[in-house]
């Protein structure tokens, strides 16, 4: 008797839930429908009714409400690929907005996407456009659709399903195995006992050693052997993993794959320009550079170029046996590669990039009351003086050669007519 009596208090809850859905439903859509009575999209749904925004966080959709209501459905009935049982799967009404909507959104990560079972695919690809320099490009793909749930309890319905289909895509550039390249930002995760932590890593590029005042490059480029300082950042991260720089270069195109390339520092090998302020002893890393231009760039006013730098997160504990100490050859840091044994103490690595850095070819001249501009105006008239004093001291021996001349012609003229 208790199983039966347990039977039917379960099946009683499900048809008090279905009644209940029900008329809240027919609530709904009565309200609905008086807003939308006379409204020029209170019509037939038709595939433009939807809209998608792929953002660079998160994916938003919005459809009208209006051709919703006319089918004979409302937003509480529709849901992420059916998913009509999780409440993060519905949207929201906007009756404020003209025309009415309903809107969805959903994080850009794995945990989000798969929770109203969208899909998400990787493709490989031939590059084009930004990317034709590169053999392959891997995009990943996200998609799925919008789709009504029936609010009918009879055996036939007279209501046309509603769907909609999405899907956004993301290009990828990869470096080599497990090495990913992001310009804006990467996503770097780190895996151990205890799940994955993922950190959003960022570049900031400095004025000051402080690290507090962004640096401004001007419309006319930096000054040549300005110093820059640059920190790589790690942030959502937990204190257990510090940031590791394994090299940072410069390249003259946005993408690390370049030929045109300059190693700021490799391990311990650095630049005599490169100072080196924290890697690896914290949650951001610091050095700092003078701005350069590429040689190739020589005959070009404003010479552009892009920062890039190779990173991982270490454990704390593990991060001192990878920073050796690089004042002796010895001792020099070897590169190292990632495998499964190594999961929980080094990262993949991930490249992280900057924006433009822009330098100025000076013309030589300083503008100041002295210095080497008064220095080169005074060569400048030096050598003048000394041109004018040669070309006057020519004249004259040339004036005196000719008044020799001439009087020694009368001379010689006298002396025949005394002759005679």
């Amino acid at each position: 008797m208790s199983d039966l009596s347990c039977a039917l208090s379960s099946s009683l809850r499900t048809m008090w839930l279905a009644i209940f859905t029900y008329h809240l439903a027919t609530l709904l859509l009565a309200r609905g429908q008086n807003a939308c009575t006379g409204h020029s999209t209170f019509r037939r749904p038709a595939n433009s009714d939807i809209e998608v925004l792929c953002g660079s966080q998160t994916v938003e959709l919005q459809i009208l409400l209006c051709p919703i209501y006319f089918n004979g459905y409302n937003e509480s009935l529709l849901a992420l690929n059916s998913q009509h049982s999780k409440h993060q799967c519905k949207g929201t009404p906007d009756w404020t907005a003209d025309p009415p909507v309903v809107k969805f959104n959903f994080s850009i990560t794995e945990e989000a996407i798969t929770a109203c079972s969208s899909t998400l695919t990787v493709t490989q690809e031939v590059g084009t456009g930004l990317f034709a320099d590169f053999s392959n490009v891997q995009h990943i793909n996200i998609s799925g659709m919008i789709c009504s749930e029936d609010p009918t309890t009879g055996s036939i319905t007279y209501h046309q399903e509603v769907m909609y289909r999405f899907s956004c895509r993301y290009p990828l550039q990869y470096l080599v195995n497990n090495t990913q390249m992001s310009v804006s930002g990467v996503n770097l995760a780190v895996k151990d006992n205890n799940g994955t932590f993922i950190s959003t890593l960022s570049m900031g590029l400095y004025s000051d050693n402080s690290y507090s005042s962004l640096l401004q490059i001007p419309a006319g480029g930096l000054e040549l052997k300005t110093r820059i300082f640059v920190e790589v950042k790690a942030s959502n991260l937990t204190n257990r993993f510090n940031v590791l720089l394994d090299r940072c270069y410069a390249t003259s195109s946005p993408f690390p794959i370049s030929t045109d390339n300059y190693d700021l520092f490799v391990g311990c090998n650095r630049d005599g320009q490169t100072v080196i302020g924290l890697n690896g002893e914290q949650q951001e890393a610091r050095f700092s550079f003078e701005a350069f231009r590429f040689v190739q760039g020589a005959d070009v006013t404003l010479s552009t170029y892009y920062l890039h730098c190779a990173t991982r997160l270490c454990v704390t504990s593990y991060c001192p046996s990878l920073l050796q100490n690089c004042t002796t050859s010895s001792n020099r840091r070897r590169r190292r590669n990632t495998n499964n044994d190594q999961d929980t103490i080094v990262s993949d690595m991930a490249t992280i990039s900057s924006g433009p850095i822009s330098t100025r070819l000076d013309s030589g001249l300083v503008n100041a009351s002295g210095g080497a501009q008064q220095a080169h105006v005074s060569s400048s008239v030096l050598a003048m003086s000394v041109v004018a004093g040669v070309v006057g001291t020519i004249c004259l021996i040339l004036v005196a050669f000719i008044v020799y001349q001439r009087n020694n012609s009368r001379v010689n003229k006298t002396i025949l007519c005394a002759r005679e």
